[in-house]
């Protein structure tokens, strides 16, 4: 049995390759410096040994392969203990295609938001339909309590990430997959930390378009400027366009939160959706993710009934708790357009019961500010507005935050959030808390305030 140790394990793409690593047959173990769940609670599910921070003895008991995750950099004591000793390393995306996808018709899923949930959402079609698809998604799908599985079956749905593999191989992971079908979901700038603007960015994703086979289809936007700016540097395989009121898949809102929709597939109805899923984003998610079934031959009265089974992935304005009448959300968004979309779409369903943000800026994008002057209006529909102050700000994020004419306020702990938003809770009040990390347990220190709180 080959014996492979996972660097940076808790990472949400690296806890699902040492899954499926796990599943194909190999012993793993794995360390991180990070800890924390819903990925450390899957690995202990899984019976992969963890151990926390990152130690030269570590590699006492020689492992055949080390998978290295992008988080990992030179001067790290087990990557250079690793260097030293010669001991095999390989990134992993690059594990991933040379030991799963390249015998799998692979299904990537890409852009700047909504690749998670748009991944289970596939995934649970496909399902759905008796394919039983292996996967690897950047977050735990409710419908199937695990990130990362392996399968028979011919198709492998795969959440297809363009930041970079490791600190050898600085590819975009998703240049590692060659998909069969592929999906663009919508192209911002985000990852400042390897990227230099928008541009660079779209020079990416137009390799990754050069590896779709002529065979195959992509889905994209029909009104994303710079998905298409990326389409017309070469496309050499036949589109399908998603959009509420252009494209050749369309939703016809029944509700405005877009809990319940009619779609369109060229001029003609497909079938009508009714999930618990909020959001004019997940709309759109959930055409993309019909245009996959309709290209596989998957009936369309299967495909639309998959939705209303369908559950979101945690950390996607997944409800923690409820105590003393206040609602606790906590929610990956950690970009400004996704800010957005959260609070709109969570606005829409409370309608005016009392909203309030919670935010920590601990993306490297967030944390240096590049984003900051769409924070306001991403905002813009919240009663109350706290920010975490990130670690080594090197811009004013309290000038920032003083622009806002709702209460408003910087913290420098979480504790200290917690003591002076706790008492002013009320029932019928929300707080929503985003962010692309632990956020200190916020959720689980405000439950805990508010189950102590008199009356």
């Amino acid at each position: 049995m080959k014996k492979i140790q996972v660097l940076g394990i808790c990472g949400t793409f690296m806890a699902g390759v040492a899954v499926l690593a796990k599943q194909l047959g190999a012993e793993i173990e794995g360390c991180d410096e990070k800890v924390y769940p819903p990925m450390s609670t899957q690995l202990h599910e899984q019976g992969i040994c963890l151990k926390e921070g990152y130690h030269a003895e570590y590699l006492e008991k020689k492992p055949d392969q080390l998978m290295v995750g992008n988080v990992i950099r030179r001067g790290n004591p087990v990557i250079e203990t690793a260097l030293n000793e010669k001991i095999d390393f390989i990134s992993g995306p690059q594990w991933l295609a040379e030991n799963i996808l390249k015998r799998k018709r692979v299904i990537a899923v890409s852009g700047t938001h909504g690749k998670t949930t748009t991944s289970s959402m596939v995934a649970f079609i496909l399902e759905q339909a008796g394919l039983n698809p292996g996967f690897l998604i950047g977050g735990v799908p409710e419908n199937f309590a695990v990130s990362a599985r392996l399968t028979e079956s011919d198709f492998f749905v795969i959440e297809a990430d363009e930041y970079d593999s490791a600190f050898f191989d600085k590819r975009p992971k998703f240049m590692h997959y060659q998909p069969e079908i592929l999906i663009i979901n919508n192209l911002e700038f985000d990852h400042a930390d390897i990227y230099e603007n928008l541009k660079s960015i779209q020079t990416q994703f137009h390799y990754l378009v050069r590896t779709v086979p002529s065979k195959g289809l992509i889905i994209k936007p029909a009104d994303d400027q710079a998905v298409d700016a990326v389409l017309a540097q070469g496309c050499w395989t036949p589109t399908e366009t998603v959009g509420l009121q252009k494209g050749d898949w369309q939703a016809i809102l029944q509700t405005k939160e877009g809990s319940y929709f009619q779609v369109f597939y060229r001029g003609k109805f497909y079938g009508e959706v009714k999930w618990h899923l909020i959001g004019l984003h997940n709309v759109k998610n959930a055409l993309a993710a019909l245009a996959v079934a309709q290209h596989l031959g998957i009936s369309s009265s299967v495909a639309v009934s998959a939705f209303a089974a369908f559950r979101n992935v945690k950390r996607r304005l997944e409800i923690k708790g409820v105590e003393k009448g206040v609602t606790l959300y906590d929610d990956f968004a950690h970009h400004p357009t996704a800010i957005e979309t959260t609070v709109s779409g969570l606005r829409a369903r409370i309608g005016k019961q009392r909203l309030i943000a919670l935010l920590e800026l601990g993306s490297y994008t967030m944390r240096t500010g590049v984003h900051q002057q769409a924070l306001l209006p991403a905002l813009s529909e919240v009663d109350e507005v706290y920010f975490l102050r990130p670690a080594q700000a090197n811009w004013d994020v309290d000038a920032m935050v003083n622009q806002f004419t709702v209460p408003h306020a910087v913290y420098d702990r979480v504790e200290d959030m917690v003591d002076q938003l706790s008492p002013r809770l009320k029932s019928g009040d929300h707080v929503l808390a985003m962010s692309n990390s632990a956020f200190g347990q916020v959720h689980e220190k405000l439950l805990q305030a508010l189950r102590k709180a008199v009356g």
